[in-house]
This record gives C-alpha cells, structure tokens and sequence, in this order.
C-alpha cells in the first residue's frame, strides 16, 4: 500500500504526517516518489492555491512513472466556494489535462471551509468562561463548541478562512497557548485528533469532511489488514 498526498500548504505540510503517523502507523514516509517501495506514503504541499495544481501534473507524472501508488490524494480547502464545487473542479482538471492515474484510484479530501475549521471542532480547547472580548464576540456570534465549525459564517470578515483562522487563535490563546499556520503546536498531537474524531463519531451532523478523511484512513487501515493476512 503506498499512497501520494498533495496537500494545501504549510500547515498541513506538518500537520498530515502527525495525524498519519497515528492513523495509519504502518505507512513509513519516503523524500522522493520514487523511493515508494511497499507500505509507504510521499506528501508534498501545493503551495496554496491555485498553484496547487502545478503539482498535480507533476503527481500524475510521478504515479505513471512509479506505477507503485495506490492512491493519489488532494487535500485542499473549500474557500468560499461549496464541496460539491471543488470535488467537480479537480475532476474536470483531470479531464480538461488529459491526466490519467492507470491503476491508482483518485480521492479528494476538502476541508471546508479549511484546516482551522476542522481544528475549531475539539470542543476541550473551548473555555467555558472566555476572558477574551474578541472571543465573547466571536462566541455570541457561533458557538463552535456546540455548533458544527463548518457551518460557520464569516462574522464582518471578507473571507470563511480568514474568520476561522482568527478564532482558532484566540481559542489557543484562552488556553495560554498559540497556533500559527507555520507553528501549529497541539494541532499536531494525537490527543488533539482524537477529540476531532471522537466529535465526529459522537455528532454525525458535525465536521463531515474531516470525517470523509478519517473514514478514508479507515479503509486504507483495512486494506492493510487484508494484504498482511494474503501474505500470511
């Protein structure tokens, strides 16, 4: 089982080989996609988006090359548009390039509206008693301890991300800690994607794309499983 990740950017550069190093330790990662033996993973950051793309090509490239990768892997967030639109959006650059993948299955994994999104979802880093003004307003205006984080608007700012982004820190700062794009401290830890899990296991209406990943991660789990007991 080999797998091929794109990523969005910085952050999930450091934050996807934590949560796989939990989720699925068998996958040892490898620098180049060409080193991809067996029971290995290659990720690599798109640089944002729309550059994100541009990697893409090259992945395609890489797979044909390899021909080791069970799957190719799309991270990126939804922005302001919906999930629906981004899955049609990469499958049409597939088509519109003439990218073929052979035998490698494709799966997208949207974070809507964005990782910060997915992260406001561990309701233990919520204080019950917010000292913070900004975090009062930010409260009043939705409660992510309670409400779905992806169903969260924009409060007065021009963009989804940039809000939740704004949240999360003052949430991290309530708990004498701070999270930064290129520093994302617990985001990383096993702890903190266990409670991300146990939210979306326990509230089926909340964090639906951080639960398609996971119940991604699960599948490969039990492909795992299934080729070690064809090799015994």
């Amino acid at each position: 089982m080999n797998l091929y990740f794109i990523v969005e950017g910085e952050t999930e550069r450091k934050v996807y080989p934590s949560w796989l190093s939990y989720l699925l330790p068998e996958l040892e990662r490898v620098k180049n996609p060409t080193q991809a033996q067996t029971n290995n993973y290659y990720l690599i950051s798109g640089g944002g988006y729309p550059s994100l793309y541009e990697e893409v090509e090259a992945a395609a490239e890489n797979i044909n090359i390899s021909q080791k990768y069970n799957y190719l892997i799309i991270c990126t967030d939804a922005y302001e548009n919906s999930v629906e639109y981004m899955h049609q959006e990469i499958r049409e650059f597939f088509a519109d390039n003439q990218l073929f993948l052979g035998h490698t299955k494709l799966q997208i994994v949207i974070q809507n509206r964005c990782i910060e999104t997915w992260l406001l979802g561990n309701s233990k880093i919520y204080s019950r008693q917010p000292q913070s003004p900004r975090l009062l307003n930010y409260t009043r205006y939705y409660d992510v301890s309670k409400e779905c984080p992806e169903l969260m608007g924009k409060y007065n700012h021009e963009i989804h991300a940039e809000f939740h982004e704004k949240y999360l820190k003052e949430l991290f700062f309530a708990r004498n800690t701070t999270y930064s794009k290129t520093i994302p401290g617990a985001a990383q830890e096993e702890y903190y994607l266990r409670e991300l899990q146990s939210r979306s296991q326990k509230q089926a209406n909340h964090l639906p794309t951080f639960k398609s990943f996971i119940e991604f991660c699960d599948l490969v789990r039990s492909q795992l499983v299934e080729e070690r007991s064809i090799e015994i």
